[in-house]
C-alpha cells in the first residue's frame, strides 16, 4: 500500500488515525499501540498476506532471543544467544535476497546451468532485519530495554518506516511508546506530520515520478541495445542521481511525518546531500540512519580506526561493500559499494589537500563522482553500466537530449540545491500551521492529486531493497 495511492491517504490514514486518536484520549494507551500494530500488519499483508507469516514468525524468534536468552548477567554467556540470532536473521535475508545472485554466480564460474529459483523479495526486508538486528545487539550490551511483547512488536513493525526505513534503534523509539506528554494526538503533532508528509508527497509525485521517464529511456535504451550520445549518457545520469534523491527523501518526509501524526518522533535521514563537499560529508548527509548502522554495528565491530591506516582502509572497504550489496543482489551494487569505499580511502589519503581546494570547486567536482556511482547503482548488470560510462567519457555519435528534457533537469537541480536541510525547519520544535504555509500547501496537494488521477501509482524505488 503506497503512501501515494488514493486508498492509503484517504481510506487507511485517516481510519488508523481515528482509531489511535479514540483510544488514546480516552487513557487506554495500550489498547492504542495494539491498535497501531494491527493496523501497521494489515498495512504490511495488504500487499502478500502470506509474507505477513514470515514477519510474524522472524518477530516471534527475535524477541525470544531477547528476552530469554540476552537477558542473562553475564555477557559471555549472553554472547551465544546473540551469536544464534545474528545467524537466523542473515540467514532469512540471504535465503530471499541473495539466493539467485548465488547460484547465477556459480552457473557463470562452472557453467553447470542451475535454475534460479521462484523467489519474491518479501517488502522491507532489509530494513526490518536492521532494525531487529539493532535489537538484539543493543540488548545483548546490556541496554535493558522493556520485555513487552507489544511494545517490541510495534517497535519492529510500525507502518510509517517498516518498508524503507529511516533504520531506528530501539533506545529512540521504544521509551516514546511510554511518555505520555508525546506519544499521542496533538495539534502540534498533526500539523507538523500532515506538513511534512505533504511536502514529501510533492517531491515525490511532482519531481521524482516527472524525471523518471528520463531516467528510465537512458539505461533501458541501453540495456534494449542503443547507444546514447555524450549529452544524453551524461542527462541520463544526472536525471537518476535527482530522481533517487527526491523520491527516497521524499518517501522518508513522508514517514517521519507520518510517524508524528502519532506523536512518534524519526530521525532525520537527509540533509541536503548534494551539497557535500567530500565524501565523509556526503555520507553524514545521504540515508543517515543507514550510514549510522554501518558505522555502529559494523565499521567500528570490525575495529573502526584503531589499528592502523591499513586495517582502517580494509574496515572502510568491507563496511561499503557489504553496504553495497545490502542494496540488492546484484555485481552493480557491490561495484557501488567498491566504488564509494575507493572514495572514502582516496579522502583519507588526500586529507587536507582536498579540503584546502576551493568550495567553488570541492562541490561540484563531488557531486559529479556521486553521479558516475549512481550509474552503477541504477544499471541492470554491468554491461549496461559499462556502456553508459563509456558513453559519458567516449564522444560517440548517438541519440540526444530533448529540448524539454534538458529543462526539466536543469528546474529539478536548481531544486535540489536550493532547498534548505531538515535542520533549517524546526520540525521537532515549535512549528505551527501558518496561513501562507497552508496557502502553499492547498496548491502543492491540488497538483499532486491532479497528476495522482491521471496515472497510476508510482512505487518509491527504495522498495526494491
Amino acid at each position: 500500500m503506497l503512501f501515494n495511492s488514493f486508498v492509503f491517504i484517504f481510506a487507511f490514514l485517516p481510519i488508523t488515525l481515528i482509531g489511535f486518536a479514540l483510544l488514546a484520549t480516552s487513557g487506554r494507551r495500550r489498547a492504542g499501540l495494539f491498535w497501531l500494530v494491527l493496523c501497521s500488519l494489515f498495512y504490511y499483508g495488504y500487499w502478500n498476506w502470506h509474507y505477513l507469516l514470515l514477519l510474524l514468525f522472524s518477530m516471534g524468534v527475535n524477541y525470544l532471543i531477547g528476552t530469554l536468552w540476552l537477558q542473562i548477567p553475564t555477557r559471555p554467556m549472553r554472547k551465544p544467544g546473540l551469536i544464534l540470532g545474528l545467524v537466523f536473521n542473515l540467514s532469512v535475508l540471504g535465503y530471499f535476497k541473495y539466493t539467485n545472485l548465488l547460484i547465477s554466480t556459480f552457473d557463470a564460474l562452472t557453467s553447470r546451468g542451475f535454475p534460479l529459483r521462484s523467489i519474491i523479495l518479501p517488502l522491507g526486508i532489509s530494513f526490518f532485519t536492521f532494525q531487529k538486528i539493532a535489537y538484539l545487539v543493543d540488548v545483548y550490551r546490556g541496554h535493558g530495554y522493556s520485555r513487552n511483547f507489544l511494545d517490541y512488536s510495534l517497535f519492529v513493525v510500525f507502518f510509517p518506516q517498516l518498508i524503507a526505513g529511516p533504520i531506528v534503534h530501539p533506545r529512540e523509539v521504544l521509551p516514546q511508546f511510554s511518555r505520555r506528554k508525546m506519544f499521542g494526538i496533538s495539534a502540534k503533532n498533526l500539523s507538523v506530520g500532515l506538513t511534512l508528509f505533504f511536502f514529501g508527497l510533492a517531491k515525490k509525485v511532482l519531481i521524482a515520478d516527472s524525471l523518471a521517464p528520463t531516467a528510465s529511456s537512458v539505461f533501458d535504451g541501453v540495456a534494449a541495445g542503443q547507444t546514447p550520445g555524450l549529452t544524453r549518457a551524461w542527462l541520463g545520469a544526472l536525471v537518476y542521481a535527482l530522481q533517487i534523491y527526491f523520491d527516497f527523501s521524499g518517501y522518508t518526509d513522508m514517514a517521519i511525518g507520518l510517524a508524528r501524526l502519532f506523536g512518534v518522533r524519526l530521525p532525520i535521514n537527509f540533509d541536503s546531500p548534494y551539497k557535500a563537499q567530500s565524501i565523509v560529508d556526503f555520507w553524514r548527509r545521504w540515508h543517515i540512519t543507514l550510514s549510522r548502522f554501518l558505522r555502529d554495528y559494523l565499521y567500528i565491530p570490525l575495529g573502526g580506526n584503531r589499528n592502523g591506516k591499513l586495517r582502517r582502509y580494509l574496515n572502510l572497504m568491507i563496511t561499503m561493500l557489504l553496504g553495497g550489496l545490502w542494496h540488492g543482489a546484484n555485481w552493480t551494487f557491490i561495484l557501488w559499494g567498491t566504488y564509494h569505499g575507493i572514495l572514502l580511502i582516496g579522502h583519507r589519503f588526500l586529507g587536507r589537500r582536498w579540503d584546502d581546494l576551493p568550495r567553488s570547486f570541492r562541490q561540484p567536482a563531488f557531486f559529479l563522482l556521486v553521479v558516475i556511482g549512481w550509474v552503477l547503482f541504477r544499471a541492470e548488470s554491468l554491461a549496461v553500466a559499462g556502456h553508459v560510462l563509456t558513453s559519458m567519457f567516449v564522444p560517440t555519435a548517438g541519440i540526444l537530449i530533448e529540448k524539454w528534457e534538458a529543462f526539466a533537469f536543469v528546474t529539478a537541480l536548481a531544486a535540489a540545491w536550493s532547498m534548505a536541510g531538515p535542520n533549517a525547519f524546526d520540525w521537532h520544535g515549535e512549528f505551527r500551521l501558518n496561513l501562507r504555509t497552508a496557502n502553499v500547501l492547498a496548491v502543492v496537494l491540488g497538483a499532486c492529486f491532479a497528476i495522482m488521477m491521471g496515472g497510476r501509482d508510482s512505487p518509491f524505488l527504495y522498495f526494491q531493497f
